[in-house]
């Protein structure tokens, strides 16, 4: 449950920097969408189209930023106000670097672009990827909005089937530049498109465990890994 206080300005405070984190997610979202479309369609308006939003998530990410740190020093917030100002100033880092690995793909697509046997690449195999990537940012989103921390544990399992995914392609790539010398160049390409799109992975499930701290007050980063989690904050 979201917390309200009898101070109606923190309230607003808290309500503004959840919603300039929403904002910047909102367009980091649909940079991946767009990059996987991108890759998809062969679509160069696509690609410029990413590279234009980039530009202003840097900027939205320092004014997030900025912004968390003007709430700690005019609010002075503790407990679950301070992990949700913490998960906030964590959050933007990753979709800052979200939107950086969707540039990479984009500037990956436009290498694409120049390969004349581009239809005999498993395109299909990375858009699914890259679908499931832009699903998982979703959800991640929605469960920092609503203090889902119940969420982590489905993008826990939904990372796992994105990097089994991710070494499949691997595979077939590795392969098929065995097999056509002509082909390294843009295989070794879409192994870096693979590469990006687990990352944004990783990132989405960082999101994710954020909410567990603010909600619960663990650090669930290491705890599905069996290491032991600092003590909860109350």
């Amino acid at each position: 449950m979201v917390p309200e206080h009898t101070d109606r300005g923190f309230d607003a405070d808290i309500d503004g920097m959840r919603s300039a984190v929403m904002t910047m997610g909102g367009l980091v979202e649909r940079q991946v969408r767009r990059a996987g479309e991108a890759i998809r369609q062969n679509d160069l308006r696509l690609v410029t189209d990413v590279l234009a939003d980039e530009r202003v998530v840097n900027q939205l990410h320092v004014q997030v930023d900025l912004l968390c740190n003007q709430l700690i020093a005019r609010r002075q917030p503790i407990a679950i106000d301070l992990r949700e100002v913490m998960a906030a100033i964590h959050a933007v880092n990753d979709l800052e670097r979200i939107g950086d690995e969707a540039k990479k793909i984009a500037y990956k697509v436009r290498h694409l672009d120049a390969y004349m046997r581009r239809d005999t690449l498993p395109l299909d195999k990375v858009q699914t990827m890259a679908g499931l990537v832009t699903s998982m940012l979703e959800q991640a989103l929605d469960a920092f909005l609503r203090h889902d921390a119940r969420a982590s544990d489905d993008l826990v399992e939904r990372d796992r089937a994105v990097d089994k995914l991710r070494d499949e392609l691997n595979d077939e790539l590795v392969a098929r530049m065995s097999a056509e010398p002509g082909s390294v160049t843009a295989a070794l390409d879409l192994v870096f498109v693979v590469q990006s799109l687990e990352r944004i992975g990783d990132h989405a499930k960082n999101i994710a465990e954020y909410v567990v701290n603010v909600v619960e007050g663990i650090d669930a980063r290491h705890a599905h890994s069996g290491e032991s989690s600092v003590m909860p904050l109350r």
